[in-house]
């Protein structure tokens, strides 16, 4: 007989096993620093548009990122 879906379910989430895989917090610290220093840089050369839509499109790359889509 085939097990059911709660059980599954259940299973999965109490397996007490750690993830192997690191989460990338770290990693993504440091992605977010360096776009931002890039993106001031290129304000402080003059380039406005270009570092402002920078630094929007990478908070929205890093807050998608983030919560995990």
């Amino acid at each position: 007989m085939a097990e059911d879906d709660f059980g599954l379910w259940e299973r999965e989430l109490d397996s007490g096993t750690p993830d192997d895989e690191a989460s990338g917090g770290r990693g993504m610290v440091v992605v977010a620093g360096l776009t931002a220093t890039g993106c001031t840089a290129m304000i402080a050369l003059g380039e406005v548009p270009l570092g402002t839509a920078g630094l929007v499109l990478s908070s929205i790359i890093l807050l998608l990122w983030r919560i995990g889509m």
